[in-house]
């Protein structure tokens, strides 16, 4: 676990995360997630829920489902998933949670139109090695106006990428955080106590 945990902060490429997660998916929740004790992704359904947060909603980066199952357990749907690996999208479909699962590169442009969606959520995504702030606007883009976003970064990551800088930079958005554990107190290891900061943009009717 704590050995592909390590592997996906050093990702460089897409390619590279394609290749790790088609092989880390069929042992994700087991292998990771329970034994993490990731709490994460109900953090990210909880704030999406007290932002006042409705569906339809896509979860962003969904891998296995974890946040999309959250937010199933707090009444919110219909959810749509998208992720960079077909393999892990194939787990998530088999748990019946998402109404519609397609790939997709939130580094690139997503399959879908204009404020598609009421709202969006991340859980796990915005991270070493993965996807940073430049993915913000793609993410504002599929939301319609007053909808929200809530996702998660990784704290460190969060300094090491400028987010500050970059969320000052969007017009239109009103943006507040949170920082929470990504991990339980069931949680060992060297990121045992490793942080996140949940993300919340609203995006202004106007």
């Amino acid at each position: 676990m704590a050995q592909d945990l390590e592997a996906a902060y050093g990702l460089d490429t897409p390619d590279d995360n394609i290749a790790l997660y088609r092989d880390w998916a069929r042992t994700y929740d087991a292998a990771f997630a329970e034994e993490m004790d990731y709490v994460l992704p109900m953090h990210v359904a909880e704030a999406y829920r007290d932002g006042g947060g409705t569906g339809p909603v896509i979860d962003l980066g969904a891998g296995t489902g974890l946040c999309g199952a959250a937010l199933r357990t707090l009444g919110i749907g219909p959810v749509t998933a998208t992720d960079l690996s077909e393999e892990m999208l194939q787990v998530a479909e088999g748990k019946g949670i998402y109404d519609r699962l397609f790939t997709g590169n939130l580094l690139d442009r997503l399959p879908v139109g204009d404020g598609t969606f009421a709202g969006a959520v991340s859980s796990g995504t915005f991270t070493h090695g993965h996807v940073g702030p430049e993915a913000l606007p793609e993410v504002l883009r599929v939301i319609r106006p007053g909808g929200i976003a809530v996702i998660s970064v990784n704290a460190a990551h969060w300094s090491d990428k400028g987010y500050d800088a970059a969320i000052a930079s969007i017009e239109g958005v009103e943006a507040t955080w949170k920082e929470v554990p990504i991990y339980g107190a069931e949680s060992k290891g060297a990121h045992a106590k490793d942080l996140s900061r949940i993300l919340t943009l609203k995006r202004s009717v106007g």
